[in-house]
């Protein structure tokens, strides 16, 4: 009885160890060990794509943890990641995390790319953001939606060159575009004979055209002097400048004052213009003198004197005076 019961406890013991060493080896294997200490890291992210639990978790491609757990929200527009990380593996909070794949069609594992490791190290229960997986269905449909825009694409441009055929590229066109490269020939070689007769000329007259520029130089001197020497006189003579403006200002003021004057009756000439009588005698006395004026310088002095002798003077030969 005593050897049944010692075969059982040690069947009892060895299987306890095996379980032990079961365990001890699956820790081993996913890079922990019952004996080290792990701290949680909380990713979010909107997809996780086939990521499961258990998967590595990978910094800088070297395994520091795995994934606990995964729960979606409860409004189901993301998804939470718990990280199971070693504490000997700390990481700082400026390192990425993205959700990555092991081949084209392998597992995927999130991997954790440091930067410059200068922020705090994450501490347990940390919340972190996650950068969604490369999803390759969505990238072969934006594909597929690009190659139909592309080939709608295509088709118009087949079209508007169809198009540009039909009406543009035709025999009519092309025949004036002939005609229009012919014309534009013949007036490239008129311009070359222009610039040919040019260059002759220049060539023949160099001495003249030399003389008219250094003329037209001397002159443009001369005219800047002028404007300098224009510019001291009215510089010199400002003063006496404005005094003649001011003077004409005011014997334009005395004009309008004696026009003013002419036309109210005021003065010799506004009495002349305003008597009547005595403008008849100035009109017959301004006759007179005109007349006068005409005789003198007709007849001279001694004329206008001898037509004023008496009648006996004036009398024709042979006749005696009473």
């Amino acid at each position: 009885m005593d050897k049944t019961r010692l075969e059982i406890k040690v069947g009892v013991f060895v299987a306890v160890c095996l379980v032990l060493l079961a365990v001890m080896m699956v820790q081993f294997n996913k890079g922990a060990s019952l004996l080290n200490d792990t701290y949680i890291i909380k990713l979010h992210t909107a997809n996780v794509g086939g990521l499961k639990k258990e998967a590595d978790v990978l910094l800088a491609g070297y395994k520091v943890g795995s994934v606990k757990d995964l729960q979606l929200a409860t409004n189901g527009r993301s998804v939470t990641i718990y990280l199971k990380i070693n504490k000997k593996y700390p990481i700082w909070h400026d390192a990425r995390f993205v959700i990555e794949q092991a081949g084209f069609l392998g597992d995927q594992y999130v991997s954790v790319l440091p930067t410059k490791n200068e922020s705090p190290a994450f501490t347990n229960n940390a919340d972190v953001d996650c950068q969604e997986p490369f999803d390759l269905q969505e990238v072969a449909r934006g594909a597929a939606g690009f190659i139909k825009r592309m080939d709608d694409t295509a088709q118009k441009l087949d079209a508007s060159v169809t198009d540009l055929r039909a009406q543009v590229l035709n025999a009519e066109t092309l025949s004036s575009f002939g005609v229009a490269l012919t014309n534009m020939r013949a007036f490239t070689v008129q311009a070359m004979g222009a610039v040919d007769q040019i260059n002759t000329i220049l060539s023949t007259n160099g001495t003249q055209v030399s003389l008219a520029v250094s003329n037209l130089v001397h002159f443009s001197s001369q005219l800047n002097q002028l404007g300098d020497s224009a510019q001291g006189i009215l510089a010199t003579n400002n003063v006496n400048i404005t005094e003649a403006t001011r003077n004409i200002d005011d014997m334009t003021a005395t004009w309008k004052q004696i026009s003013t004057d002419v036309q109210s009756g005021k003065g010799l000439a506004g009495t002349v213009l305003q008597n009547q009588e005595l403008a008849t005698n100035v009109q017959n006395i301004a006759a007179n003198l005109a007349l006068t004026t005409s005789n003198l310088n007709r007849v001279g002095l001694w004329g206008i004197l001898w037509s004023h002798k008496s009648p006996s003077t004036n009398a024709s030969p042979g006749k005696v005076r009473k």
